[in-house]
């Protein structure tokens, strides 16, 4: 079945997308800045969905400097209600995985985006999923940046297959992620920092702290996916 998008507008413009992968439907909002070349995917966690507050404004930051970005739900409408009362999706890190990448499939299948080149925002449990699709795709992706996220879920065989150069972004009040995301470094084999957000909680809600949040990436995807 051919993926239409659920409502059109003018390039630089969110609009809505299908994304059919399985025999399931996940929805997403694309944003394709005019003469963008790099797209970055949102890899949600822990219960969020393409309308979280944080990765909206992240991705917005990042739009405004010419990238594409797909946030998207990695669950349908009932797992969603199902997780919400058990928690029993938010930690399955396969699904999850195989959830992006069939989204990235999908990506690789539209005139829109297929000539764009790659990055992965992952947040919470979804870090774990976007750095098992970068060791599964290799090359194919061109950076990823974890923010509070749980890389040591992706596993240590995982973690030394990631070719991309990934970032690790971590509040510094949150001091068990801190310490795990400081493991999974011993892992990643290529390129790699770990970057500590100082006086900053889990979801970064501190005064200023997700703008620090912000500069990282769009400094990251900068640097590595041009």
């Amino acid at each position: 079945m051919p993926n239409i998008p659920v409502k059109s507008t003018t390039p630089g413009e969110p609009f809505e997308v299908l994304i059919h992968m399985d025999g399931i439907v996940l929805r997403g909002l694309l944003n394709i800045p005019l003469n963008a070349g790099v797209l970055v995917v949102f890899v949600h966690g822990s219960g969020s969905s393409r309308f979280s507050p944080r990765n909206l404004q992240i991705a917005q930051n990042l739009q405004q400097r010419g990238f594409a970005t797909l946030l998207f739900d990695l669950l349908t409408e009932g797992e969603t209600t199902v997780d919400e009362e058990t928690a029993g999706y938010r930690f399955d890190i396969d699904l999850l995985t195989e959830r992006l990448l069939g989204a990235i499939h999908w990506l690789k299948t539209q005139p829109a985006t297929e000539h764009l080149k790659l990055c992965l925002f992952g947040g919470s449990t979804g870090a774990a999923a976007a750095l098992r699709a970068a060791s599964d795709l290799g090359h194919e992706i061109s950076a990823v940046v974890c923010r509070g996220g749980r890389p040591d879920l992706a596993g240590a065989q995982a973690l030394a297959q990631v070719v991309a150069p990934t970032l690790l972004i971590v509040g510094g009040l949150d001091e068990e992620v801190i310490a795990l995301n400081k493991n999974a470094m011993t892992y990643l084999t290529g390129l790699a920092e770990m970057k500590i957000v100082e006086n900053a909680s889990h979801l970064f809600g501190e005064q200023g702290k997700l703008e620090e949040v912000e500069a990282l990436t769009l400094s990251w995807f900068e640097a590595n996916s041009q």
